[in-house]
């Protein structure tokens, strides 16, 4: 697997070049990994999908008052 700093790099990228569709593009390419067999690779853009996720909702927090 590659380390947690590169997934964070490349779900800031996708955030960057694709906007709000950043997660249904990485959701796709899960899906299209996972049904020719690349579990490794399914895997790594399912974490890339996961932490595009976590991003949003850090750009979206209310701010602390």
């Amino acid at each position: 697997m590659i380390e947690d700093r590169e997934l964070w790099a490349c779900a800031n990228l996708l955030v960057q070049q694709h906007g709000d569709a950043a997660r249904a593009h990485a959701n796709k390419r899960t899906a299209d990994l996972s049904d020719v067999g690349d579990l490794r690779g399914a895997a790594i853009w399912h974490a890339i999908a996961d932490r595009i996720e976590r991003l949003g909702a850090m750009i979206t927090r209310e701010p602390l008052n």
